[in-house]
């Protein structure tokens, strides 16, 4: 009973400390802290997506794009991981930023348990109907055998994965990024490594690349779970389960933009991998479709370190927005803002240059891919610097459980502009069209944004 006690207070005693960190530490200060973890989490987590294609572009272009179709289906796991993750984490961040301890905790159960639930039905009904699913992402003939091989493993691991996320955005957003650093970091470097051996090692190809995916997402899976039995995070117990309205209400709330987002990033992926095989040169399609999933990789990278920064911001702005200190909340968006810009025009400009040498890595045995490739990614890179200012104001939106104005801002990039684009540019344009869109887009985001930025700073006067 004593021992209870003791443990009680030690977390009440970590908890009161984190809640001073995030109230009283200067903002710049704090951003540059709580973005460390995030970033480095992001980058591996990149840098795995960067190895694990140029491991698999070694095998074959065809592999190479089966991979690239596979990524639609992976989007689709982000999407409800982030959603639950965003949704139920919000709601924990503000209710410790009141101090209201009992409310976190039911929440964090059910936010983690119900993706778990429904990745086991996604995951079962996916190996089901696994060919139907693997034409439906966008795969073509030539691709269809080894898309179908990529994703067994990846369907199998599929709870895992979409509750890691969960677990992870939870740790982040109650201000603990250490842990969900070293969750996510260890499962991307061991995916590294089981790659190197079953792609080359054991000679398992595409399979091998499932397949060690698979292992690491489970363990990335366990080490999070007992990272929530940490002094001071909020634990994750069973009997907190609560599935009720008012909790599924609250995680629609704080999570429907990064469900939006991610859904339509699913969806434009897919819509992207059927018209670069319709306007694709004859005999072209697979290095056409592959040289589109070479730079999605890229600029995830790229991208990586501005989310890392904004998944930084986001403890900051719940805390102090649920403790009620506005200023501090301004403060903290201007300067992401300002540092997540500052690095995409440095990226941008390295991207634009050095273009075809970065596609090349992948894949320098398909010129056709590196000349198509190369295009695409300089497309990119000139509205790149624009993204800084949408992604900062989506996650403060969401944040301030501003459900409508986040979730229209967030299904911009990849839908409301991406998509229509998508089937209207290449009309004029051909293949050119295609390779265009997403710059369009990006501008058209930020346009978008800069009036929604300017609203919520007088609100946050």
């Amino acid at each position: 009973m004593h021992h209870r006690s003791y443990n009680a207070e030690e977390d009440m005693r970590k908890r009161d400390e984190r809640y001073i960190l995030m109230t009283q530490t200067p903002v710049k200060k704090l951003v540059l802290k709580m973005s460390g973890p995030t970033i480095i989490s992001m980058l591996v987590t990149s840098l795995y997506n960067i190895v694990d294609a140029a491991f698999v572009g070694h095998i074959s272009t065809e592999a190479t794009a089966a991979v690239g179709v596979s990524f639609a289906y992976m989007t689709f796991i982000n999407a409800i991981g982030f959603f639950f993750g965003h949704g139920s984490g919000n709601f924990i961040s503000q209710t410790l930023g009141a101090k209201n301890y009992s409310d976190a905790e039911k929440m964090a159960a059910t936010g983690f348990l119900t993706p778990f639930i429904f990745g086991a039905i996604a995951g079962i009904l996916g190996l089901i109907f696994i060919t139907p699913l693997s034409k439906a992402i966008g795969a073509t003939p030539d691709v269809i055998a080894q898309s179908n091989e990529y994703l067994f493993y990846i369907l199998i691991g599929t709870p895992f994965m979409m509750s890691a996320l969960t677990l992870n955005n939870q740790l982040r957003l109650q201000g603990n990024a250490g842990y969900a650093m070293i969750g996510i970091t260890s499962g991307a470097v061991l995916n590294i490594l089981l790659d190197a051996i079953f792609i080359y090692g054991l000679e398992m190809g595409v399979t091998g690349a499932s397949l060690a995916t698979l292992i690491s997402q489970v363990i990335s899976w366990i080490i999070l779970l007992i990272g929530t039995r940490m002094k001071g995070n909020v634990h994750i117990k069973l009997k907190n389960f609560s599935p009720s309205f008012e909790h599924y209400k609250q995680i629609l709330d704080g999570g429907l933009p990064s469900l939006c987002r991610q859904a339509l990033a699913c969806t434009s992926t897919i819509c992207l991998n059927h018209s670069a095989a319709i306007y694709a040169t004859a005999g072209n399609e697979a290095s056409t479709i592959a040289a589109f999933a070479i730079v999605s990789r890229c600029m995830m990278f790229a991208f990586s370190i501005v989310l890392g920064i904004g998944q930084g911001f986001q403890p900051i702005c719940g805390f102090n927005y649920g403790a009620k200190l506005y200023k501090r909340v301004r403060e903290s968006y201007t300067f992401t803002i300002s540092i997540m810009t500052m690095f995409l025009l440095i990226s941008a400009t390295i991207g634009f240059i050095f273009a075809p040498d970065i596609i090349s890595f992948f894949r320098n045995e398909d010129q056709e891919l590196v000349a198509i490739g190369s295009r695409v990614l300089r497309w990119q890179c000139i509205s790149f610097p624009l993204i800084g200012l949408s992604t900062a104001t989506n996650m403060l939106l969401q944040n301030l459980r501003k459900t409508i104005p986040a979730t229209i801002l967030s299904m911009c990039r990849q839908g409301i502009f991406f998509i229509p684009i998508l089937y209207i540019a290449p009309l004029f344009l051909g293949l050119q069209g295609v390779e265009m869109t997403q710059a369009l887009a990006d501008i058209m985001t930020f346009m978008l944004a800069i009036p929604m930025s300017i609203k919520i700073l007088k609100k946050l006067s």
